[in-house]
């Protein structure tokens, strides 16, 4: 697995469009934290500042205290979930260049088996979620640190889910591409499913069929994972599916989507 990775490593070190989608990613993931995390704090100083007592402000009313810990693991997680989209962008970028380039082929025709090829692609999409899960904790440290003390590991949970979150997005992003083979046709479905077709399905399932049905939906039952942090979202969030119930859901659906992905390649014409 390392001598694969390792050849995936070389295809893409100098490709710019991953090198820039991997920056804007780290950079937007800080940077949403980064907003949210003002905006508590200006809540705060205008309560203070208006004879509310020190330290709690209306933001500790509101929302509590997202970026302390051990709140920090479950806001820094469900804030990062939203830009999930774009390491699934990159995905179908490097894959679609196999096709575009033929490397496919080549890589075959030099001697790695169709199976080897897809355990390659299956290793960087399980690295791309590593390291975006690991941005997530630094990130998370960090905000944490500059607002509060006593570091904990209670609610990392979270983390787990997110890297779960991360997986199941990239899945879904080499499924979408090993299908239509074109990286536009592709990036559009893909949009489609995540932000519209899924959430549509989900609806339609939970009220024409059956009662949350629609949770277990690929990608929605990974959305699904990570509650909104804040007393005020709890507020509007009625009957939250069970946590153990949506990362079951996830799993199967991620061995079911990669083992198709292998599957389909194994049996397409190169």
């Amino acid at each position: 697995m390392l001598r694969l990775l390792k050849i995936e490593w070389l295809k893409v070190r100098r490709y710019r469009a991953f090198i820039l989608l991997s920056a804007v990613f780290a950079v937007s993931v800080v940077g949403l934290n980064y907003i949210v995390y003002t905006q508590v704090g200006r809540l705060g100083d205008m309560t203070t500042q208006y004879g509310g007592p020190e330290g709690a402000g209306l933001g500790g009313m509101l929302i509590g205290h997202p970026f302390a810990y051990p709140e920090v693991w479950q806001s820094v997680t469900y804030l990062s979930s939203f830009l999930l989209f774009i390491p699934g962008l990159i995905i179908i970028l490097l894959t679609a260049n196999e096709y575009s380039f033929k490397t496919h082929r080549q890589a075959v025709i030099d001697g790695l088996s169709r199976r080897q090829f897809m355990a390659a692609k299956i290793g960087v999409v399980l690295v791309t979620s590593l390291f975006v899960t690991v941005l997530a904790v630094i990130t998370a440290c960090i905000f944490a640190s500059a607002g509060s003390a006593g570091f904990t590991l209670a609610g990392t949970r979270y983390v787990g889910y997110f890297f779960v979150q991360a997986v199941s997005y990239m899945s879904m992003a080499l499924l979408l591409v090993l299908f239509f083979k074109r990286s536009g046709i592709a990036i559009g479905v893909y949009f489609l499913y995540v932000f519209i077709i899924k959430n549509l399905l989900a609806l339609l399932l939970s009220h024409k069929v059956s009662e949350g049905l629609g949770n277990y939906l690929p990608v929605k039952s990974a959305d699904l994972l990570i509650p909104a942090p804040t007393s005020l979202g709890k507020m509007f969030t009625f009957n939250h599916p069970d946590a153990t119930a949506m990362l079951v859901a996830s799993i199967v659906w991620i061995v079911l989507l990669l083992w198709y992905c292998t599957y389909r390649f194994e049996k397409s014409d190169l």
